[in-house]
């Protein structure tokens, strides 16, 4: 007999089809003798919805007025499933973040988990009921709705499980699990049986759509063993844990993430003096935009020149800034370029093998790829390329460090 907390998305939660799935999936983890936490998200396209009603009565709506509204949607879902357990003879509470007492700063639509009160739900476990509560949101001191912004059902699972010591927190979701890369770039692409949380990071923060990262972040924290499965097919998915699989034939490489969301910007012909990055890189993030890969290059005139990676969506608002810094730094271009894109290496196996770095520049050598940019970490190494090069890059890398099914040809 087990604790179980376990999150369905809003795809898995769709219709109410698949919310009687949902509810035939518990009873056969409650007849098998566990005890079940659910949570659920909003029905698929339910906070879109929500979102347009807001946007048609007011273009800048509150904040806390839009987390009343969209904290609704799980509301519904979290009634219905518990109906659907009851018709099954199942007893089963439903509860609001609020009513859980999930307590939250007072963020709105990105508030942070502070506290979780499991007393009630402890007391309905005892009693051998299923308890079902709303994701994605709580409460804060004052008693106003929260919520932890896209993708926080996976957070709320999470949390859970950690303040009631779960045995494992289940992520169910569209994909049967965590996979060497995407199956719809490559066909020959692997579901890991298991994948540390310093792996699943890092595919999460370079582009694997799979995990929310802080989910994964406070599983890591807490030690909450966590595994990814699909909603609609039987199997084991994929374990994200603490411990290193042990198997001698573990590979180096454990995935390829990529990010085609990705921007670049380039200052040119700024001085070559200590502060001059900090003077660049601290103007964007005063203008709170987040910089990922950074490359600095030292003329033989005595300048420099600084490139950096941001979200596609933020080019314009960086291009601006850099401008603006370029006049008062007497630079002589500012370029952006959102045509790149963001391939990455992951694995723990890079600790202890040498040659990584050098195979992968030799497979997209292979393809005449161009790198634009490169960086490292003790388990990951990112390039930057042309984006029209995204697919052929990740399908030659693939291949170069051996991840597909040995019974898999690869597309």
């Amino acid at each position: 007999m087990s604790l179980i907390v376990q999150k369905y998305g809003g795809t898995s939660v769709g219709t109410i089809e698949r919310i009687e799935a949902v509810a035939e999936k518990i009873v056969g983890f409650r007849e098998r003798g566990d005890d079940v936490v659910v949570v659920v998200s909003a029905m698929s396209g339910e906070t879109n919805r929500l979102i347009g009603l807001a946007g048609e009565i007011n273009d800048e709506p509150s904040p806390r007025e839009m987390d009343v509204l969209v904290s609704t949607g799980e509301q519904v879902t979290i009634a219905l499933l518990s109906m659907a357990l009851q018709k099954r003879g199942y007893d089963a509470r439903s509860y609001t973040g609020s009513q859980v007492r999930i307590l939250t700063d007072s963020s709105h639509s990105k508030a942070r988990i502070q506290e979780i009160d499991a007393h009630r739900m402890e007391h309905d476990l005892s009693k051998g009921r299923v308890v079902v509560v709303a994701g994605f949101q709580g409460s804060d001191e004052n008693g106003n709705i929260t919520t932890l912004g896209r993708g926080g059902s996976d957070t709320t699972a999470v949390a859970l499980a950690a303040a009631l010591t779960a045995d494992e927190c289940q992520i169910y979701t569209d994909v049967d699990g965590v996979y060497t890369t995407d199956p719809r770039v490559v066909g020959g692409a692997r579901r890991l049986d298991q994948i540390t949380f310093e792996e699943m990071l890092e595919m999460a923060s370079q582009g694997s759509k799979v995990l929310q990262i802080r989910a994964v972040e406070f599983a890591g924290k807490y030690k909450v063993p966590l595994r990814v499965l699909s909603s609609f097919e039987e199997g084991s998915g994929t374990l994200i844990t603490l411990e290193e699989d042990d198997d001698m034939e573990k590979p180096i490489v454990s995935g390829i993430a990529f990010n085609r969301d990705e921007a670049k910007l380039t200052i040119r012909g700024i001085p070559d003096v200590p502060g001059i990055a900090s003077r660049v890189l601290g103007a964007v993030g005063r203008a709170n935009i987040e910089v990922d890969v950074i490359v600095q290059n030292v003329a033989q005139d005595n300048t420099a020149s600084l490139t950096f990676t941001v979200h596609r969506n933020e080019m314009t608002k960086a291009q601006d800034v850099l401008e603006s810094v370029a006049k008062e730094l007497g630079a002589t271009t500012v370029e952006a370029d959102a045509n790149i894109a963001k391939v990455a290496l992951v694995g723990v196996g890079m600790r202890s093998h040498a040659g990584v770095a050098a195979t992968m520049f030799e497979a997209l050598a292979k393809d005449n790829i161009n790198i634009q940019m490169i960086s490292t970490s003790e388990i990951k190494i990112t390039v930057v390329i042309d984006e029209r090069y995204l697919e052929l890059a990740v399908r030659g890398l693939h291949s170069a460090f051996e991840l597909a099914d040995a019974d898999t040809e690869e597309k």
